[in-house]
């Protein structure tokens, strides 16, 4: 099957800075109103809507270095200054990364919103599966708004225009309206698309239950995880030594996975242009030097606490997690016997994401730290069972289903069957979502969701930090209509 590849998309959709060079060339904007005249203007701009998922390599990456689980890292204490102070729990308004996700995520928001504005247009025969995929799309970013910012404006089938003035709508709002988004997508999308990387019902029922899970709807959300744990084509992916190699990419364990390429690079001045992962750069170890992998910027690094909490015997430890030192014991040889070398970063802990780390192999077109292939395993069936566990043990005490869930998944990793029931069987669902989850960007929303974060943090304050701060340029731009997130 072809893969999906995302472009950018600039009919209507941005406004562009160019420089004070002009040149006479053909214009290639269309008027809106007549855009939508064929299947293909629609499926044009839902490729443009695919576009903003590639700019979530962020979300990732600052979801686990605000949590426990990793460092910030980088070159020094002032490399990415924004990435620092989300570590350090000090992050302002003024938070440059933090504006990154507002700006980016609302693009795709307004790019969704572009094609449902004029969904009623013309029919196709393929209409009902494109209207599905726009609605879950919406949702995805929706969801990363409210779980980062709260309250936020909410807009449905009309595009936020510059000059527009929109009140932030109270989270419940926007929830509702990404269940009935993705009740919608559910019902309207195959499990299996032609094209690798549409999303597909399994994707939308997936993040259904998790936007259920995220509001404590346990009875909802058991039930629809239950549906596509029963229904769907998914299961574990049982070589872990595999699991996120680029050659297994869109394995049956990937309910949802963000497609990258390393066909065409980018350049600082422009991350979210990138076509490649731009975390897995981010994440390498520093001037590596070794088999298998490729240098980085030492972002990202996970802590000695997360590394212990493995026991030697669950197989995820050395797979998840590449711990430098033992590598380079195992690999004394390399290189004629000079041996694997790099060099230490800022709060260096001798560990690094193993998950989204450059691999050798890759075509490294433009900088090679910014047009990484390496897909995001967004959604993965091992969450999907994790989740479904929680909801069960959770809302109805359905503890043996929720034991069947859990599992599954540490049979995988080579660990015995749990045995517990209520408050203990929570605590090791809990325990077995951070262990199999590292490094996935999911880790600081568990922590505030399940009210944990406050004891797990260092320097969390309860009543603050469960919300990022609106960026204060997008509150002046609204007209100063919008109160500031609690603390801020």
């Amino acid at each position: 099957m072809m893969k999906l590849k995302y472009i950018t998309f600039t009919i209507l959709l941005s406004l562009t800075a160019c420089s004070d060079d002009f040149v006479d060339v053909e214009s290639q904007d269309e008027n809106s109103e007549n855009f939508f005249s064929s299947e293909e203007d629609y499926q044009r701009a839902l490729i443009g809507a695919y576009d903003l998922l590639q700019s979530t390599y962020l979300n990732v990456m600052l979801g686990e270095i605000a949590s426990d689980n990793t460092l910030a890292g980088g070159e020094s204490a002032t490399d990415v200054i924004g990435i620092q102070q989300v570590d350090d729990m000090i992050h302002t308004p003024s938070n440059v990364q933090l504006r990154d996700i507002w700006s980016w995520m609302y693009a795709g928001v307004n790019r969704a919103n572009y094609i449902l504005e004029f969904q009623d247009n013309i029919d196709f025969s393929n209409k009902s599966n494109v209207l599905g995929q726009a609605r879950f799309l919406r949702a995805y970013y929706y969801f990363e708004l409210v779980k980062w910012f709260g309250d936020v404006p909410l807009a449905v089938d009309t595009r936020i225009l510059f000059g527009d003035e929109y009140d932030r709508s109270p989270k419940a709002e926007v929830y509702a309206q990404m269940e009935a988004d993705l009740l919608f997508a559910s019902q309207n999308l195959p499990y299996t698309q032609i094209q690798t990387g549409r999303i597909t019902k399994g994707a939308a029922l997936a993040l259904l239950g998790k936007v259920y899970l995220y509001q404590d709807k346990f009875t909802e959300a058991a039930s629809t995880l239950d549906q596509l744990i029963n229904e769907g084509p998914h299961d574990l992916f049982q070589n872990l030594t595999l699991l996120f190699e680029n050659d297994n990419e869109n394995t049956q364990e990937s309910v949802f996975e963000v497609q990258y390429t390393d066909l065409e690079g980018a350049g600082f001045d422009c991350l979210q242009c990138s076509e490649g992962n731009v975390a897995v750069g981010f994440n390498g170890p520093r001037n590596f030097n070794g088999p298998m992998f490729e240098s980085g910027f030492s972002f990202n690094v996970p802590t000695q606490e997360i590394y212990d909490l493995y026991t030697d015997d669950d197989l995820r430890r050395d797979e998840y997690i590449l711990n430098i030192e033992l590598y380079a014991d195992q690999n004394q040889d390399y290189n004629n016997g000079a041996g694997v070398t790099w060099t230490e970063g800022f709060e260096h802990t001798g560990f690094f994401n193993r998950k989204y780390i450059p691999r050798q192999g890759d075509s490294n077109i433009g900088d090679q730290n910014l047009t990484n292939p390496n897909n995001y395993r967004s959604i993965r069936f091992a969450d999907v069972l994790l989740m479904a566990a929680e909801a069960h043990n959770r809302g109805n005490g359905n503890d043996a289903t929720a034991r069947t869930y859990l599992n599954r998944v540490r049979v995988r990793a080579g660990l015995d069957n749990i045995t517990s029931s209520g408050s203990e069987l929570t605590d090791a669902i809990y325990l077995e979502r951070r262990l199999e989850l590292v490094g996935e960007g999911h880790r600081f929303f568990d922590l505030v969701r399940t009210n944990r974060a406050a004891g797990a943090i260092e320097g969390f304050v309860p009543g603050k930090h469960e919300l990022f701060p609106i960026p204060l340029i997008e509150i002046q731009l609204a007209g100063n209509r919008w109160a500031q997130n609690p603390g801020y």
